[in-house]
Order: structure tokens, then sequence, then C-alpha cells
């Protein structure tokens, strides 16, 4: 087991909002501030445990406290409740030139950094070429870094970040920024730290992202944690609850569509959906590669339903999408609905990898507009002769050539 590095215990932090817009409002409502003032919980009651060597993510929706939180953790702001101990040299890139001076140089803000990270002078010069090197910056180092781009000033604050040899490395989003030959210099120097055994703890938006470098992942939601396991599972909790959040949406719009003189959007449901073997019509939740499928879909409309088009994907544990089809795609007429019917797409022969896949099932009028989505219909376990990996199956050879 691990030994702790981060121990997060019965934190909390609390940010005050105030309504009065002006320095004149404040002075008017002295005295009586509190009632111009809403309390803010950005995070309550989180308990969280890292271990040393693990890669976690942080994900969740906008406003879920995931920079809270790793603000937290790396001491830029201390919380309301509770405590943070760390263990070991820390290094953070928590926003966009964070720790850097505008008026100072590239040069100068190196060695200004590495000082707020614990580096003294003299491993600064030892590390000094190296960082600027891998930053790729160097016709610019003695330019003030007011005048850098955004994706200068990241590829500076990392370089220094990785080469002060941190125990910890935290990472908030700002790898988007950087261009995609630095992102995968960013990405080869992290799964470097991983292969040496440091902890790093990345907040993210991009879920591919966590899928691919995260051991373990955290569900935020409105400053309290949701899920904490495997990333495919963290994963799923999060696209359940922006599918939740995105069908709130449709409702809605539905609703403010009907009190229109335009009239009511289409609307309707995916009853369910199902994968039936092809020769016999039964259900299965089993297949090996190459058979043949239907993915059997039930359309339930509110009313009757006209101009409508259906679709079906396949998507792997992580949510990649490895097919999609729709009516419209295959050229296909749909029918008017006065009640609720099902129809199939035959897909023979998928030549589908071993793994775990999902079904994902689309409602949506003629015009684009989303009328249901349901992302995980169905699953189905699909499996293979163990000869390749991967979510396609290719019947591969090897010889001399």
């Amino acid at each position: 087991m691990s030994t702790p590095v981060i121990d997060i215990s019965d934190v909390s932090k609390r940010f005050v909002i105030r309504k009065e817009k002006s320095l004149k409002e404040r002075l008017v409502n002295f005295g009586r501030s509190n009632l111009h003032k809403d309390d803010f919980w950005a995070l309550r009651d989180v308990n969280v445990t890292i271990g040393s060597g693990t890669t976690v993510g942080l994900i969740g929706p906008n406003g879920s406290g995931k920079s809270t939180l790793l603000k937290l953790i790396g001491g830029i702001i201390q919380p309301n409740t509770g405590s943070v101990q760390l263990r070991g040299r820390l290094a953070a890139l928590l926003e966009l030139g964070a720790g850097f001076h505008p008026d100072l140089t590239g040069r100068e803000n190196v060695y200004l950094n590495a000082a707020i990270l614990g580096i003294s002078r003299a491993q600064t010069d030892r590390y000094f070429d190296a960082i600027v090197d891998f930053s790729g910056i160097e016709p610019f180092i003695d330019t003030q870094v007011k005048f850098y781009s955004s994706g200068m000033y990241v590829r500076l604050a990392f370089s220094v970040a990785v080469h002060v040899d941190p125990d910890i490395l935290l990472v908030d989003e700002v790898l988007a920024v950087g261009d995609e030959p630095f992102q995968r210099k960013c990405m080869e120097r992290i799964r470097g730290f991983q292969h040496e055994g440091r902890t790093i703890v990345l907040v993210t938006h991009s879920l591919d992202q966590v899928a691919e470098l995260c051991d373990r992942a955290l569900v935020l939601e409105r400053g309290r944690v949701v899920a904490d396991g495997e990333p495919q599972q963290a994963l799923r909790v999060l696209r359940a609850d922006f599918e939740s959040t995105r069908q709130n949406e449709i409702e809605r719009a539905q609703a403010r569509a009907t009190a229109t003189a335009a009239g009511a959007l289409p609307a309707g449901r995916i009853g369910w959906a199902a994968v039936v073997d092809d020769r016999t019509g039964e259900q299965v939740t089993e297949v090996r590669t190459g058979d043949s499928i239907r993915v059997r879909v039930q359309v339930e409309p509110e009313g009757s339903l006209s101009d409508w088009v259906l679709g079906v994907g396949l998507q792997t544990a992580m949510g990649t999408t490895v097919f999609g089809t729709n009516t419209q795609l295959l050229d296909v007429e749909t029918p008017r609905l006065d009640g609720p019917a099902m129809f199939d797409f035959r897909l023979p022969d998928i030549n589908l990898g071993e793994g775990l896949y999902t079904v994902r099932a689309d409602l949506v009028g003629r015009d684009g507009h989303e009328i249901h989505r349901v992302l995980e219909a169905t699953s189905l376990q699909v499996q293979g002769d163990g000869r390749s990996q991967g979510p396609l199956a290719v019947d591969s050879t090897f010889q001399r050539a």
C-alpha cells in the first residue's frame, strides 16, 4: 500500500459574495452588510487521502470546486474548517501566469518561480538551461513576460514546475493552452513522473485525458465528492450527471416552445433499447467478434411525432464512440408516429475488439434539435480470440517482408 502524501480531512471552504456593486453602496449599507452578502460554500466536508505514486484526476462541472480544492492542496488559500497535510516538495501549475511578474523577463521569472517553489539560486543555475530548452522559448527568454502569448506563459511555467524535482505535481487545466507538439511533450514528461513514482493531481475537462493518464478520479459536484474510484466508474457518474442536465434543458426548451406562438417542438422519448441476435431475434448481452446483431429501439411519442431522426451508437467503457449511424445517414424516411413503435438497426459482422461496450440511442428532429437521448441505453460484452487489443478487431498476421 502506498504512503499517504496528501491528507485532506473534513475540509470546507466558504467565499463571501457581496451584492453591493460600488463603493458608494458599501458606504450606504455600512452596518447592514450582512443583509447585502451571501455565503458561497465552494467545498463542504471533503475527505480525501492520496497515496504516493498515484495520478488522480479531479473532474466535475464548472463551479463544482475542483480548482478551489487544488488551491487548498497547494496552500494558496486556507480552508475555513478542516486541514490539508502534505508530505514532500510540491510544484503547482494552478492558473496561467501564476507566480510570474509581468514586468520581469522570462529569465528573471524562472529564478523567481523556482524560489517560490523552494529552490535555491545555485540549484536553479543547474536547471536553467534544461528549463529554457524544454520550454522552447529561448529567443524570448530575456523579454518581459507581459509580452508573452498565453502559450508561451504555459510553456515556461510548466517547464519550471517539472524541473524542480517535485514529489507532488498539481496541474489545473493549463495544458490545454499549449500547442499540440508541446502538449505531447508535457504528456511524455507526466508519464515519466508516473514511472518515477511521483504523485500527480490533475484538474481537467478533458475526460479522455483522465481515462488515459489517471489511475483514480474524483467527481465533485456543488463542493462535495460524489464519486471516488477508478476513472471508468467516475467518468460514468459524471457523464450521467451531464446527461441529466442536458435532458432538463431539453424539457425546458420544449416547454418554452409550447408557450410561444410558434407552437411546440416535436416531443417524445426513447422508451428502451436492447441488442438482439440477428438470426434468432433473442435479446443478448454477450456476443463474439464477427457476430451479426440488431440494435432494437422503442420510440414513444408524446401525441404524434413526425419529421424525426433516430440514431444509435456503440461506445467503449470510457465513452469513446467507435460506431454511429442514424436514419438520415441511411437515407430512410421515418413514418409519422401516433403511438409507441419499435425499430431495428442491423449491424452485420461487427468487428469489435474484446471488451465492454455501451449502446447510445438518440432521437432528434429533422431540423437538428434534440428530442431525447439515452447515453447508456444498454451494454454489450464482446468476446474476442485474444489475438489483438483495442476496439477494432482485425485478423492480422505476421511474416518476414
